[in-house]
């Protein structure tokens, strides 16, 4: 393989999609959330994506079957409020290089263009190196335009302003779409980046589904943050443990010393 490959599935079209994209990435927060609403929403597979730009590597799964580097396109039909049709970019990967991202990102685009698409959204994580508790305030938005900026303020949505730049896929989409004319749309949802954040998931999908007139139920995404509070209980629980254990350990010869000093 020397070039990237699109494996279409299934011909199909569509009537001036949104595109969103959200391959894995910090906290794997846009990953999470779009995952879900292609589950939740019965979304479609029509496209699978190869590329020499993906990691040289396979992933082994349950019993020992190898899934390929890839990315993948799901589409959905009139739905929502506005009864749009929707492009979703997910995988298990984004390009290794420089070259490979501007390659990758750039044919993306090509693609959904011929199939109509004017509009995009990007997803992905802030990492904050800090703990956050609950939904409300973690989205960050950036955007290609004015027009597109007060659409994220109309959602309540705070505008990430001289703070960095957005790197890997969610950034150069944006920037590749704006000198191809198309609206685009960044929300980056804060979390710690150590750990698969379901919360931020949780919290970005709000915004957008406010943003794209969607209606997703968010209950899977709540049991999954609680199941990830749950399990760092546990891991600070069994660390304080620890500690305690060892302490115990030191407190028997401190008082020995303690009695021989009275003594």
């Amino acid at each position: 393989m020397r070039t990237t490959q699109f494996k279409v599935l299934e011909e199909v079209s569509l009537n001036n999609p949104i595109f969103i994209e959200a391959l894995p990435g910090i906290g794997h927060v846009g990953k999470l959330a779009i995952d879900h609403v292609i589950d939740e929403l019965d979304a479609t597979k029509f496209v699978e994506i190869y590329s020499p730009y993906f990691p040289p590597q396979v992933l082994v799964g349950e019993g020992g079957i190898i899934e390929d580097m890839k990315n993948e396109m799901y589409y959905l039909k009139s739905a929502g409020a506005d009864e749009r049709d929707f492009i979703f970019l997910v995988g298990n990967c984004q390009g290794l290089s420089t070259e490979g991202q501007y390659e990758l990102c750039g044919s993306v685009l090509d693609f959904v263009e011929s199939l109509g698409a004017k509009e995009l959204y990007t997803l992905g994580g802030l990492a904050t190196g800090q703990p956050i508790e609950g939904v409300e305030g973690r989205v960050l938005g950036a955007a290609t335009d004015e027009a597109s900026i007060e659409m994220l303020k109309e959602a309540d949505i705070e505008i990430r302003s001289a703070d960095g730049g957005i790197v890997g896929a969610s950034g150069l989409f944006l920037g590749l779409a704006r000198l191809r004319g198309m609206a685009g749309f960044c929300l980056m949802g804060k979390t710690p980046g150590y750990f698969i954040d379901a919360e931020a998931a949780e919290a970005i999908l709000q915004k957008l589904a406010i943003l794209v007139k969607l209606e997703v139920s968010t209950e899977e995404l709540e049991a999954k943050a609680e199941e990830i509070r749950e399990m760092i209980s546990q891991a600070q629980q069994m660390e304080q443990e620890m500690l305690s254990r060892a302490m115990g350990q030191q407190a028997p010869q401190q008082a020995q010393d303690d009695l021989r000093y009275i003594g």
